[in-house]
């Protein structure tokens, strides 16, 4: 297979499923952009997930930080890390996303699904990725970062920017908008940084002021590549997951009724979402060492892009992938990943999922997407519409 195909191309941006089977077809291919590799079967992409010796994080780091961007605090974050570094700073974030410390989020986050769900026009249209995909996540991580409420409205942008660095250098244009994002996040999280200095709170940020390793504080540059990441990471995927999921209930109503009259199967729904049309697509690595899949060889220093999305449809691992299934027994998907780099914001997206989707539906019985195609943002690793036109229609 050559690289006529791309990810980034539109009509696959659109329904990425159909060339995710031809792919699973052989072990590896390369595709564009960049001419990497893709790794597309479950089986391959656990490999690729739980052996950092063999697929290091560099791959994040070449891809975050290319020529035309050399400066990116993200690619100097955990993200782009591999052990021991990674180890000890993906520590210190531990505590502060673990199922304590999320459930004490819960009625925060009941508080803001109520007040955005009351604000959706009942019967009218509305653009859901604004209205409430993009809000929900963006107040709660923001409340978890201590960050200015105004700037609510900037986390969508700034993730959206951040999401569209890829190995293939953009337009002029989208590269200005990236570096201008870049500049405005630094200059506004060193803001913050300073007020934490002179007034510590309860917040994540002055804790990784207060945080120490083997005896020594962080550095400026490591405290801001933990913002980098922690800010667009707390609100993307979760952006992505409900907006997935009114598409799912436009196209299978049948679905949301069933949800409806026993709430209890949310979460259910929600791992069905996050297996079957997940936020998060792919990871990026890069090799070590000559690799072979199956006869077919990836040398060593090659970008390895391994296809999460494609694994949570393999046929191998899952009966009957492309039927959306909330009562399937299996579990065993990536859409959180594997291994060290196993998302740190599990929980909290969870938490996010059950009771936005709860707020959601004890006040609409249906949702109704008008004529024309959706905008689908333009990332390797991420995939989520970049509007949702929807018609909520009232209980």
């Amino acid at each position: 297979m050559t690289p006529s195909i791309n990810l980034l191309h539109p009509d696959f941006r659109a329904n990425p499923y159909p060339v995710y089977a031809e792919l699973r077809r052989g072990p590896v291919c390369r595709v564009e952009p960049g001419d990497i590799w893709a790794v597309s079967r479950y089986d391959d992409v656990q490999l690729v997930l739980r052996n950092p010796e063999i697929f290091s994080s560099g791959g994040f780091q070449a891809m975050l930080k290319p020529a035309w961007l050399p400066h990116n605090p993200l690619g100097d974050s955990i993200l782009a890390m591999d052990p021991p570094g990674h180890t000890a700073k993906r520590a210190l974030l531990s505590s502060a996303f673990n199922a304590r410390s999320i459930a004490r989020m819960a009625p925060l986050a009941q508080a803001i699904a109520g007040e955005l769900t009351d604000s959706l026009p009942a019967g009218g249209e509305v653009d859901f990725v604004a209205a409430f995909a993009a809000q929900f996540p963006a107040r709660i991580i923001g409340e978890i970062l201590g960050l200015d409420p105004s700037l609510h409205s900037e986390f969508k942008r700034w993730g959206e920017d951040l999401a569209a660095i890829t190995p293939a250098e953009p337009s002029e244009e989208l590269a200005a908008s990236i570096r201008e994002t870049v500049a405005d996040m630094e200059r506004y999280l060193q803001e913050v940084l300073d007020a934490r200095r002179r007034a510590p709170g309860d917040d994540i940020v002055s804790d990784l002021i207060r945080a120490k390793i083997d005896g020594e504080s962080l550095t400026n540059a490591e405290i801001m590549a933990f913002l980098f990441l922690l800010l667009p990471a707390g609100f993307e995927t979760t952006t992505g997951l409900f907006s997935n999921s009114i598409l799912g209930f436009v196209e299978r109503p049948d679905d949301l009724a069933r949800l409806r009259a026993d709430p209890a199967l949310i979460p259910a729904f929600i791992e069905e979402t996050l297996r079957w049309n997940p936020p998060v697509h792919s990871v990026l690595r890069v090799t070590t060492r000559n690799v072979d899949f199956q006869g077919v060889t990836v040398p060593r220093g090659s970008m390895v892009v391994a296809l999460l999305a494609s694994a949570n449809r393999d046929e191998a691992q899952f009966p009957d992938p492309d039927r959306f299934d909330m009562h399937r027994v299996s579990q065993g998907g990536v859409a959180f990943g594997q291994g060290l780099h196993f998302c740190l914001g599990v929980s909290l997206a969870r938490m996010e999922g059950r009771i936005g989707l709860a707020a959601l539906l004890s006040r609409f019985k249906g949702f109704e997407r008008p004529p024309g195609d959706i905008s689908w943002n333009r990332a390797l690793t991420v995939r989520s519409p970049t509007a949702l036109p929807v018609r909520c229609i009232p209980a």
